[in-house]
């Protein structure tokens, strides 16, 4: 692969173009009715030339000295009646800011590391530094605080007691509440297990049967 010759410039201004995609630039110089025979265009990592010969006009000799590196083995060129079409290979799939010249000055974009995290998402707030997951700590710990009150904390008392209780404990429970229509609940197998739980409604109130 021949490098760029830095010598003169061309005597005839050709106008170009270029447009990228995510994996190739694509130079377009319009020069119209080129024959293969008298086109020469050579890659380098840093350079494209293009040499133009023509029997009845002084040549053409254009040179891009290109602002990113590119695969000059995978570089390639097409012809067209109005058009040479310059297809090069990026060595790096970034998007160039210019074709030509030094990109050393353009501010580089920083990689922003985002932390792993198992819990739950750091919401955006309008306070900067907030942190909800211990928000939400903060929440569970006073719920468990909260005590319940009235028919509430009875009903609670008895899920706990039922929860921990042993197999005779449940059971007692179980015939004094269902053979009492829910006025009676008693935890004392021994006793509830000899005879049919009388329903005994609460003082004032008389139990009927619908």
């Amino acid at each position: 692969m021949a490098e760029c010759d830095l010598g003169t410039q061309p005597k005839v201004q050709v106008k170009h173009d270029w447009y990228q995609t995510d994996a190739a630039v694509v130079i377009t110089v319009l020069i119209k009715n080129v024959k293969a025979d008298n086109l020469t265009v050579n890659f380098s990592q840093t350079c494209v030339q293009v040499d133009v010969k023509f029997p009845d006009q002084d040549d053409i000799n254009i040179k891009f000295n290109l602002s990113h590196d590119v695969v000059p083995e995978q570089c390639s060129y097409k012809i067209t009646p109005s058009k040479i079409e310059v297809k090069l290979k990026k060595s790096e799939g970034i998007r160039w800011a210019k074709l030509e010249g030094e990109e050393a000055d353009l501010p580089k974009a920083i990689p922003i590391e985002v932390p792993q995290s198992s819990g739950p998402p750091a919401y955006p707030t309008s306070k900067k530094g907030k942190d909800w997951s211990v928000v939400e700590k903060e929440m569970k710990e006073a719920e468990a605080k909260e005590k319940p009150e009235g028919e509430e904390a009875l009903n609670k008392l008895f899920q706990e007691i039922y929860g921990k209780g042993s197999d005779e404990v449940k059971r007692a429970m179980n015939k004094s509440y269902m053979e009492s229509g829910g006025t009676v609940l008693s935890t004392n197998w021994n006793e509830i297990s000899k005879d049919k739980v009388e329903v005994k409604p609460p003082d004032g109130m008389e139990w009927k049967k619908w």
